[in-house]
């Protein structure tokens, strides 16, 4: 299937390879991967990494999932590692829970956890230190949610309701053919029953929600292609940005891989395509994603966050827009 180009952004220059930040190596196999953030409401980014000990100096034990705060603006950041009894996990790759989204509203960081027999929620309201896991889980679909992040604890939401992608597959290790959506008021984001799922645009562009999982449809579909992802809102541009791997039979994204990036005018859609490759001169990681808080105030000059190498990487990227 070929996606329309954007109608607002006609391109990308991306900083140079030698201009890319690179933190939390580690020593031999002590990089961490992952790295899903949030802008919080005390000004810096929370992260979530995997398979890995954080930043520098790494923590004493390697964690299936552990937490840190990153400060500052590129390209001067400082990353600071969080220890949490209530929220690491241990084991290696699928044997281990992972993050795959993370959050900040009215003041509570939120983390979905994939590898978890589909996934599961916390919520922690100490930055990250303490965490409250549901007594609920996503048990169909959901094998990789992440969350649509808007600005600094969630300010400038379109609506009321925190939104959730992922690919339409039981574990986050295999290639889907459509990405799904949810939504939940964002005052009862740890309640079960009250989510919906999007099932469909109606005549006239709007969105069809449905509370019954069965009948939900794709927000995005690329037969054999939907692989992990993420989305947030360029207020800049007014467009939300959908980051997707492109991850081939076999490909390990950690060091070879395609990346590639649509926008839309609404969570829901429709989505065109800004760019992508299906070998990028980088790897793209295990997941990336344009924090909102490294967004000038035009959009035009974005940073992404990468797990390249097994690093929390950073590469400046340059949107080319359209001539109006």
């Amino acid at each position: 299937m070929d996606f329309a180009p954007s109608p607002v952004i006609k391109g990308i220059e991306w900083a140079p390879l030698d201009e890319v930040i690179r933190l939390a190596r580690g020593t031999g196999k002590d990089g961490s991967d992952i790295w899903v953030n949030t802008w919080a409401d005390d000004g810096h980014l929370y992260t979530a990494y995997g398979d890995g000990r954080g930043f520098d100096p790494i923590i004493d034990v390697k964690l299936s999932m552990g937490f840190a705060r990153v400060e500052g603006l590129p390209p001067h950041i400082k990353g600071v590692n969080i220890r949490s009894a209530s929220g690491e996990t241990t084991g290696q790759g699928p044997r281990g829970g992972k993050p795959s989204g993370i959050l900040m509203v009215d003041g509570i960081l939120y983390l979905l956890v994939r590898n978890m027999a589909n996934s599961i929620l916390a919520w922690s309201g100490d930055y990250g230190c303490t965490w409250t896991w549901a007594d609920w889980k996503f048990t169909s679909s959901f094998g990789c949610p992440t969350f649509l992040n808007y600005g600094c604890n969630y300010a400038g939401a379109r609506d009321d309701y925190v939104y959730i992608y992922s690919p339409d597959q039981e574990t986050a290790y295999d290639n889907a053919d459509r990405m799904i959506l949810a939504r939940v008021p964002r005052q009862s984001i740890t309640r079960q029953e009250a989510y919906e799922f999007f099932v469909r645009l109606d005549e006239v562009g709007r969105p069809v929600w449905t509370r019954t999982l069965e009948e939900r449809g794709a927000v995005f579909a690329l037969p054999g292609r939907c692989y992990r992802s993420t989305v947030s809102y360029n207020r800049g541009l007014g467009r939300y940005l959908w980051c997707q791997i492109r991850r081939r039979r076999g490909e390990d994204v950690r060091w070879q891989g395609g990346f590639a990036i649509y926008d839309a005018p609404e969570p829901w859609g429709p989505w065109t395509k800004v760019w992508g490759v299906e070998d990028w001169d980088m790897p793209p990681g295990e997941t990336n994603s344009f924090p909102t808080k490294w967004m000038s105030a035009d959009g035009k000059t974005c940073h992404l966050v990468s797990s390249s190498w097994d690093n929390f990487c950073v590469r400046r990227a340059q949107f080319i827009l359209m001539q109006t």
